[in-house]
């Protein structure tokens, strides 16, 4: 948030629009619900594709009206290839990798896994630029990553908003999202155990955690559920409503 202050500061003195590094999914929301009060200033986030979680947020200094310039943020793919199909490796397998050569934090958008074959990801024009070209590691395995355009990226697939009413015998978390996300308990537990499912955005390892009204769990594979609305039946059992996105 201290970035985002500062690259507000440098917008209101210099008049030249500006946008920031990646953020992530919880600081992009809190920066625009914050930041959008400030008089003069007009902010917004791109991410590469619709879904995007982590966004670069552009910031305008402004007269009278809201402009209307949606221009998109200098965004690049990275194609990141290695052969996975006897040693699976998890997003952040490649989040560490990428760091270990060089990329910050601030220099990468989402990423996704492409199967056996290694990931996608949405970078800085100026991270597409440095890493290009280099070669890594994932444990043993080596991975090739080359910078192309957006267009040639194999995107995750957005999903329409639905929503999703469903009685359960608790408010637990392995049971709203095997719900939720049409899977078996077995398969959402496997997910928590390897980190592709979290809650509120951060990483958890309690099946049983108890959920509330404004919970959201997210999936890898799956998009994301919020928990619009629980009550609890006459025979002890939670009528739940979500969204799904």
């Amino acid at each position: 948030m201290e970035k985002l202050i500062q690259q507000a500061e440098t917008v209101l003195r210099t008049w030249q629009p500006k946008w920031s590094d990646f953020v992530n999914a919880p600081l992009r929301e809190e920066a625009m619900k914050t930041l959008t009060s400030l008089n003069h200033l007009y902010w917004y986030s791109d991410g590469g594709h619709p879904g995007a979680e982590r966004q670069r947020i552009r910031c305008i200094r402004i007269q009278d009206e809201i402009p209307e310039i949606n221009d998109p943020a200098p965004i690049q793919g990275l194609q990141i290839e290695g052969n996975f199909l006897f040693d699976q490796a998890s997003t952040e397998d490649f989040r560490d990798s990428l760091k270990m050569i060089g990329i910050p934090t601030g220099g990468l958008g989402d990423l996704w896994i492409r199967g056996n074959r290694g990931a996608q990801a949405l970078c800085t024009s100026e991270t597409a630029a440095f890493i290009h070209g280099k070669a890594g590691k994932i444990r043993d395995i080596p991975i090739l990553i080359e910078s192309t355009q957006i267009k040639q990226l194999q995107l995750p697939t957005q999903r329409l908003p639905k929503r999703i009413r469903t009685v359960e015998a608790s408010t637990r978390l392995d049971a709203i999202a095997s719900a939720g996300f049409g899977l078996s308990r077995a398969k959402v537990v496997n997910q928590i155990k390897n980190g592709r499912l979290r809650l509120n955005w951060s990483p958890i390892k309690q099946t049983n955690k108890q959920l509330v009204i404004g919970d959201r769990i997210h999936s890898e594979e799956k998009g994301t559920l919020e928990i619009i609305n629980l009550e609890l039946t006459k025979k002890n059992r939670w009528r739940v409503e979500l969204l799904r996105n």
